[in-house]
């Protein structure tokens, strides 16, 4: 932090609003992803490289945060991305996602930035990336080393 802010730059957790909290589970699981031990019945934690991704119903996280469910609308403007190291893990992870029982959204290809990039739905209908981005390195412990 700055001393002329009191708001970290972060994202420490991002939290989906599903509507079957137990299928949502299975899908991120067999993406390969582990539960935290943190999680409840109420709501599922999954730890990532670096952030925590959260699985809570709906309804119940529109009236945690003080607001109307109305419904999911076809796009809410808000992807999430997974960035890989090559082209190869992009396809392979793809794969895994649509075995799990993602819906592919757009095939991956090369972009007219250099990478290679593609989308996927889970079954709430969240937007994925997976994509190659061969001027995002990483580190050692597989986070963006961004400048």
């Amino acid at each position: 932090m700055t001393a002329e802010s009191s708001l970290p730059a972060r994202i420490s957790i991002v939290t989906l609003g599903v509507a079957d909290l137990d299928r949502s589970t299975r899908f991120y699981e067999d993406l390969g992803w582990r539960r935290s031990s943190a999680s409840s019945p109420e709501i599922v934690w999954f730890r990532t490289a670096d952030s925590v991704l959260g699985l809570f119903p709906t309804e119940e996280l529109a009236a945690d945060a003080g607001v109307p469910a109305t419904g999911e609308p076809a796009f809410r403007g808000v992807t999430l991305a997974v960035n890989l190291e090559s082209p190869a893990l992009v396809d392979a992870a793809l794969k895994t996602a649509v075995e799990a029982g993602a819906v592919v959204v757009k095939p991956p290809a090369p972009t007219s930035w250099g990478g290679y990039s593609g989308y996927f739905e889970d079954p709430d209908g969240h937007l994925w990336e997976l994509a190659h981005n061969p001027f995002f390195p990483f580190t050692e412990d597989g986070s963006l080393d961004l400048p």
